[in-house]
């Protein structure tokens, strides 16, 4: 059963704000590269699911697929283009200063499209209702929380084994558990 009221405390929070908060935990910004770089996870919908843990909601898996989709071509088409851009001239920035300053125009620029990202994702999030289905309560104990992140990022645990290889599986469970950790120690309103 769908509890309202866990919604419309989400109402009164930010995704901006939590992913700014979390992301500066200790240990989840390493942890967060090392799932993005490593297995291919979409941070910022990691944050989302961060973000509904903390209220005790998550997306329903057929909602999210659609909506996965979506956000997808965004970072696809917008931020990884922006991110490869500003890795590409990280060799060129150390030795020349304009180049440095234009790696920094691009950083605040794949920031922004993150947080646009964020912001439509929200805005999906919070057009959910009782009757449209796309969330649903999460009652997950403390010890099940890095399973819990990893079947909303992978659908299952095949899908990790396809999506990383056997020597990065360990680091991306590392990963996982670091966020699960933090995730605990975040102040929660539920």
């Amino acid at each position: 059963m769908f509890d309202s009221n866990r919604l419309q405390r989400l109402q009164q929070a930010s995704l901006w704000d939590f992913a700014l908060a979390f992301y500066a935990q200790p240990g989840v910004e390493q942890a967060c590269l090392v799932l993005q770089d490593r297995a291919g996870v979409d941070v910022c919908e990691l944050l989302v699911h961060g973000w509904l843990y903390q209220y005790g909601l998550q997306i329903m898996p057929d909602a999210l697929a659609v909506e996965r989709k979506a956000s997808n071509h965004w970072q696809q088409s917008v931020t990884a283009v922006l991110r490869q851009l500003r890795r590409e001239l990280k060799p060129q920035a150390v030795n020349n200063g304009a180049v440095a300053q234009l790696r920094k125009t691009l950083q605040q620029a794949e920031l922004q499209a993150e947080r646009e990202n964020l912001q439509r994702w929200q805005q999906w999030i919070l057009q959910a209702s009782t009757h449209n289905q796309r969330l649903t309560n999460c009652a997950i104990s403390q010890h099940d929380v890095a399973q819990w992140l990893q079947d909303r990022l992978f659908f299952d645990a095949l899908a990790l084994e396809q999506v990383v290889v056997q020597p990065e599986r360990e680091k991306v469970r590392e990963a996982l558990n670091r966020l699960a950790t933090q995730l605990d120690r975040y102040e929660r309103p539920r």
